[in-house]
């Protein structure tokens, strides 16, 4: 590391104003940054000094999130392998299917190892693609503006592949990210500037732009000829007689072990991540309190069984374990950025999302998820929330104190 560090050095008279790569300082300070703590850091008075910076939130936000994006590949690859033998197929075609025996690989659903290997052969390259192009517009954007590439996309890519379905086109998938990195974060600033979250704007951008790829029968398993539905488009049409009739238990919703996007079906390993960040003060446990009580109220409030709408007779445990509720309350309505910042208004953002949550589901059958949705919209009203509260503080101060 000493070598590295002594190259770099040598390196930087370049990439520093008056060098003959000025314009590509930010990209020299990314690779620097990216390997070594920033030279910046404040050492007196009057400056709040701590040693949790950027980098280091983005690193537990990835370690949090790991359990579920290791059981959304394994899942990829069972669901594959299920899909497999219920068609009678020896194998899938393509360089995937040329690459797993190379990597002592196969197609047995019972093997942790050759689903997990299968489902990362899906999950690599949509996170390659969206780190090449998300970081590509990043360092574009920086070099423009003459500011440093922020470690926050490290984030925001990680989080967007695991909300992608495995079987979206590469092609989309960096159109997606384009669309998020610039009209999500850019256009108001960069990272700490928006007030959408960057990922749920690329992810609600395929969803009305490519609704064939990212939403409907066909595009959750990764198997050629295999249609099958997510549990949530299931019980838009057919309520709970459909998940019965699926096969589908709650303990393996739950779990995860179901049709869905890479690393959102693991309500589980969502939960086991969203204790991690609450430990560690990245998250607030508010938000998520909330968000799981604005679901959970209406749905025990307005649950029947005997409505014709299909959704209604869904109970509220089947609410949090099924689609992407439990990875949006956790790792996406907790965005710092884009979330309440005053303790009574992260109470009122969460119970917002919740309740458009439920809304969207139940009423509006066309969008069985909701969540996405839901998270943008209350993202938009996160700063007036605030400024009710802050107002609402000053006045009952000054009558305190008239």
């Amino acid at each position: 590391m000493k070598k590295l560090r002594s190259f770099l050095d040598r390196l930087e008279p370049l990439f520093v104003r008056g060098g003959r790569f000025e314009k590509l300082h930010a990209l020299f300070e990314a690779v620097d940054t990216f390997f070594y703590s920033p030279p910046d850091l404040a050492r007196g008075s009057p400056h709040v000094r701590d040693a949790l910076d950027l980098k280091r939130v983005m690193i537990i936000v990835v370690f949090a999130s790991a359990p579920a994006a290791i059981f959304g590949m394994w899942n990829t690859g069972y669901q594959a392998n299920m899909a497999l033998q219920s068609l009678g197929l020896v194998g899938i075609e393509g360089w995937r299917g040329a690459l797993l025996p190379l990597l002592g690989a196969g197609y047995d659903p019972a093997s942790i190892y050759d689903c997990l290997i299968q489902g990362a052969l899906y999950f690599l390259p949509i996170y390659i693609v969206t780190m090449v192009v998300g970081l590509s517009w990043e360092i574009l954007f920086a070099a423009v503006r003459n500011h440093e590439v922020n470690e926050g996309f490290f984030v925001t890519g990680w989080l967007y592949a695991l909300i992608l379905p495995a079987t979206i086109p590469l092609w989309q998938v960096a159109v997606g990210i384009t669309f998020g990195v610039i009209i999500g974060k850019e256009v108001f600033g960069g990272t700490g500037k928006n007030f959408l979250n960057p990922a749920l704007v690329a992810r609600a951008f395929l969803y009305f732009a490519y609704p064939a790829q990212i939403s409907g029968d066909a595009v959750w398993t990764a198997v050629d000829g295999f249609t099958g539905a997510t549990a949530l488009g299931v019980s838009a049409i057919e309520g709970m007689a459909g998940i019965a009739a699926m096969g589908l238990t709650w303990t393996q919703a739950f779990i995860g072990q179901m049709q869905g996007s890479l690393g959102e079906t693991s309500t589980l390993a969502c939960l086991i991540g969203g204790a991690f960040l609450v430990f560690t003060k990245i998250a607030s446990w508010r938000i998520i309190v909330a968000v799981f009580a604005g679901l959970i109220i209406p749905t025990v409030l307005f649950g029947s069984t005997d409505s014709s709408n299909p959704m209604l007779s869904m109970p509220w445990h089947w609410h949090v374990a099924v689609g992407g509720f439990a990875f949006g309350a956790v790792f996406m309505a907790t965005d710092p950025v884009s979330a309440a910042q005053t303790n009574a208004g992260k109470w009122a953002f969460g119970l917002l999302i919740g309740f458009m949550t439920w809304l969207i589901r139940v009423i509006n059958p066309a969008f069985p998820e909701g969540i996405m949705l839901a998270i943008l919209f209350a993202n938009v009203f996160a700063p007036v929330i605030d400024h009710f509260v802050i107002r609402a503080n000053v006045r009952r101060r000054q009558k305190r104190y008239a």
